[in-house]
């Protein structure tokens, strides 16, 4: 189980990607390639639409007014909705289309996803939708040059959410223009530098550089209303410049080679991944009152310290590590899953007080593979210390 970007909320475009978050062998919050699928007919790609979430009115019956004739008023107002919707959001998702020269593109669209297709170049017709919100490139072939003209149109000065996941971007493409975006997203590029995401809006709520080749942190201080950052899988060794981002609610650096944890003072923060980096310590997180989920599998951490003051906590994963106890999370009251497997644990002598707060609230726990894990009874030890259970390591509890 992998703790990914949670990069589909209901009601996004499928080109933002969508996997669960779950603790372990996770170190960046990524998602696998679109896999090619069935592909509709072109012309019914074209009018495929995304629903609109728009509650239909109730229709009062007229006196004398039967439910056939209400049925056929209703049949009427669905066909005129789809009209309506099909001329807002256009979903061309795994067509394998090299250009879009065969497609019809409405004037009034306001999400447009061409996620997984063959694309080269930019549709200069792109450029005249004025009610553009939503745009994915996600998946397809587009180099620097490709996405240059993006800045020029301004036109779709007001999109607000902008995808290039998964291109052959070598630098942050100029996105200037868009003075309301709310989503950037130029993961999975050959991108070697955060240069250029100074000239990005400070609107910007979600941004996503994972699987690049970034080595520093670097053009995010104005970013005062960024909620989720996703650096995972780059070449980062040092945590810096995060001071000024206050609402951050999301940090994601997983697979790099930080060393120290350094969070900057930020206290708002909820989740955190520094999965896979090169960590012996887990001081620096004192602060981070508000954190609800910690993900730090996967590193040479020796010593549980710097938690009792996390009070939030609900997920946290120290899987992978150098434990040889399990301590300073006795006062954490809300603690439901706790990943502690794959360390040098030596029994359950302890774990009862040691877990003390949370024993009616942990629901997980996972401590295989460590020596106390062969330890006689070892699983009906744990169901008597901790009565709500319902899952030890892989075995899920009837």
């Amino acid at each position: 189980m992998e703790p990914t970007s949670p990069h589909l909320r209901p009601g996004r475009m499928q080109s933002l990607s969508t996997a669960s978050r779950s603790p372990s062998a996770f170190f960046s919050p990524f998602v696998p390639p679109l896999l090619p699928e069935a592909c509709e007919s072109l012309p019914q790609k074209k009018k495929k639409l995304a629903k609109v979430q728009t509650p239909s009115p109730a229709i009062p019956m007229a006196s004398g007014e039967s439910t056939g004739d209400l049925k056929i008023a209703a049949s009427g107002g669905e066909a005129e909705m789809e009209v309506q919707e099909a001329e807002l959001c256009l979903d061309l998702t795994s067509c394998q289309l090299h250009d879009l020269s065969e497609v019809e593109i409405p004037s009034t669209l306001e999400e447009l996803d061409l996620t997984a297709n063959r694309l080269a170049a930019v549709d200069p017709r792109i450029g005249h939708l004025t009610a553009l919100r939503k745009l994915s490139f996600r998946q397809n072939l587009l180099e620097d040059d490709a996405v240059a003209p993006l800045s020029t149109w301004d036109a779709i000065a007001g999109l607000q959410e902008l995808v290039l996941r998964d291109n052959k971007l070598t630098k942050i493409p100029d996105a200037s223009i868009f003075k309301s975006l709310l989503v950037f997203d130029v993961s999975f590029n050959e991108i070697s530098s955060l240069n250029g995401l100074s000239k990005v809006s400070s609107t910007v709520k979600e941004l996503y550089v994972s699987k690049n080749e970034v080595a520093k942190m670097e053009e995010l201080e104005h970013y005062h209303a960024l909620e989720m950052l996703e650096l995972g899988s780059n070449r980062l060794r040092v945590m810096e410049n995060l001071e000024t981002l206050t609402d951050l609610q999301e940090l994601w650096l997983g697979r790099n080679r930080i060393r120290t944890i350094n969070l900057c003072g930020l206290k708002s923060i909820k989740k955190i991944s520094l999965q896979s980096n090169r960590l012996t310590a887990m001081n620096g997180l004192q602060e981070c009152v508000a954190l609800e989920e910690l993900y730090l599998s996967h590193n040479g951490i020796q010593k549980m310290e710097g938690l009792s003051t996390l009070q939030n906590l609900r997920v946290l994963d120290v899987s992978s590590n150098k434990l040889t106890a399990v301590e300073d999370i006795e006062t954490l009251t809300r603690l439901e899953d706790l990943w502690l497997n794959d360390n040098q644990i030596p029994s359950l002598d302890g774990i009862e007080s040691a877990l003390s707060g949370s024993r009616e609230t942990l629901t997980t726990i996972y401590l295989e593979r460590n020596p106390c894990a062969k330890t006689p009874n070892y699983s009906s030890t744990l169901k008597k210390i901790f009565p709500n259970l319902e899952q030890i390591d892989s075995d899920m509890l009837t």
